[in-house]
């Protein structure tokens, strides 16, 4: 697979990452009111989108309730960068986006059912959904055979390790989601692409 160019001067991880941390300092600014608001008013929650709120399946994956961590950064930097080296930003924008809102509706759809009230207001924001779709997009840059099966299957099962504990989240659950919809992006990529793509080289 032969990526696009990139219409952005600087890598989509980069400009994205950057944005959405540099938001992340400006709300920390706002008196803690109007902080709170704004991130109830971009939150991916039950009641917003059962209200018919759907510009927040975009505005959720632009804010965090707090600045990143630098490894945490450091990784979303790392996984969307390749994602456009191997793939290109068009395709990485699209997995991304792809990921964080069906696993968000997947969720809601769950959710709206059997939440309790403190769960349907839940604030709902960042990129970790997003993020975990390319990831597991991504397996299929690995090489064809046990190295990708293998990634595969220790990906899932780190992310089924916190839904099976006693204080999982829903957010828990959306990962795990997330996840799945990004190796399945990789099965069809291994399925409807034959043509060589940038691999990541193993030592």
């Amino acid at each position: 697979m032969n990526p696009l160019p990139s219409p952005w001067p600087l890598p989509l991880s980069t400009l994205y990452t950057g944005g959405v941390q540099l938001g992340s300092h400006a709300l920390e600014r706002l008196a803690p009111a109007e902080r709170e608001r704004v991130l109830r008013a971009c939150s991916t929650n039950v009641d917003n989108l059962d209200s018919g709120r759907w510009e927040t399946l975009l505005t959720s994956a632009c804010v965090l309730e707090e600045p990143m961590p630098l490894p945490y950064a450091l990784l979303l930097v790392a996984v969307l960068g390749y994602a456009e080296y191997a793939y290109g930003a068009w395709w990485t924008a699209a997995v991304f986006l792809f990921g964080h809102t069906a696993a968000t509706l997947l969720v809601h759809g769950v959710l709206r059912r059997t939440a309790d009230r403190e769960t349907r207001r839940a604030l709902d924001v960042g990129a970790s959904y997003g993020l975990n779709a390319v990831l597991g997009a991504l397996t299929s840059a690995l090489p064809r055979g046990a190295v990708r099966t293998t990634a595969r299957a220790g990906l899932l099962a780190l992310a089924v390790r916190p839904v099976l504990r006693r204080e999982r989240t829903f957010t828990d659950a959306g990962h795990l989601v997330a996840l799945g919809l990004g190796i399945g992006v990789s099965l069809a990529v291994d399925c409807l692409s034959r043509r060589n793509h940038r691999k990541i080289a193993l030592a």
